[in-house]
């Protein structure tokens, strides 16, 4: 298995910016510890659950927050209607958390990866005044979406570090020089 290395290799986001490079170094970051997380770890158990009776995994999470970026940024903030979910939630709410295989690790990083990339691309052609269309039909600002999913990586990248940490021990912050 190739190793998920972080995608911007961030660092640490700047104590003094602009408000839209400091939202993109914050949400950046967070996007580089959750494929941290996942660093050294094995296919099997990326996608083991070690929270009971959650269905969460590391490589679980890589999943879901590929949907969520695609959600937030393409389908409310660009309107990109014909931009599909990404798994098939048929049978279940909770597809990308519950449908995991040894066998796809790779591939769920890779789509992690692209959408990322493709998500950023979008954002970085709107001003954070931009306005998109929730699926309830709310008006939400770029701003309050940047906001929104530093908030939610915040969230799930403790989830990661639990774990992490019940799969081999390994805690730790991202490094910090600040």
């Amino acid at each position: 298995m190739t190793e998920p290395t972080p995608l911007f290799q961030s660092g640490n986001p700047p104590v003094v910016a602009d408000e839209r490079p400091m939202l993109d170094a914050w949400l950046d970051l967070h996007r580089d510890i959750l494929l941290w997380k996942c660093q050294g770890v094995s296919a099997e158990d990326l996608v083991r659950r070690t929270v009971e009776p959650s269905s969460m995994s590391l490589i679980g999470l890589v999943r879901h927050m590929a949907e969520v970026e695609r959600s937030w940024f393409r389908r409310v903030l660009a309107g990109e209607d014909d931009a599909p979910l990404i798994y098939d939630y048929t049978n279940s709410d909770d597809t990308d958390f519950d449908d995991v295989d040894a066998a796809r690790v790779e591939e769920d990083f890779a789509i992690y990866r692209a959408e990322v990339a493709r998500c950023r691309a979008v954002s970085a052609g709107y001003d954070l005044d931009a306005m998109g269309t929730s699926r309830r039909g709310n008006q939400i600002s770029l701003r309050w979406i940047y906001v929104h999913m530093i908030e939610e990586y915040a969230r799930h990248n403790g989830h990661a570090d639990l774990i992490r940490e019940r799969i081999d021990g390994q805690t730790g912050d991202w490094p910090d020089d600040i």
